[in-house]
């Protein structure tokens, strides 16, 4: 299923977040670095959304309380907790 996350205190706009039995199949930011979120939409590919979470949450960008790898993160905790819920 495919999910729009609106990005908060960093340079992308978004994520488009594709995800299955709790896998990412895809992530894809809109905005941002290119090659810094093309990196890590590579690297989160294939793994247990609760991995991510856990690797990706808390990660700053200078003096930034967020960064677009926690704002990742934060979008997988958004949707774990709506198909829970």
């Amino acid at each position: 299923m495919q999910y729009e996350y609106n990005a908060r205190g960093v340079c992308s706009r978004g994520i488009l977040i594709d995800m299955e039995d709790g896998v990412v199949k895809s992530a894809q930011f809109i905005g941002g670095c290119p090659g810094n979120t093309t990196g890590i939409s590579r690297l989160v590919a294939g793994m247990k959304a609760e991995d991510v979470i856990e690797r990706l949450e808390g990660v700053t960008c200078g003096r930034k309380p967020t960064s677009c790898p926690d704002q990742l993160a934060q979008a997988l905790k958004a949707i774990l907790a709506k198909e829970q819920g």
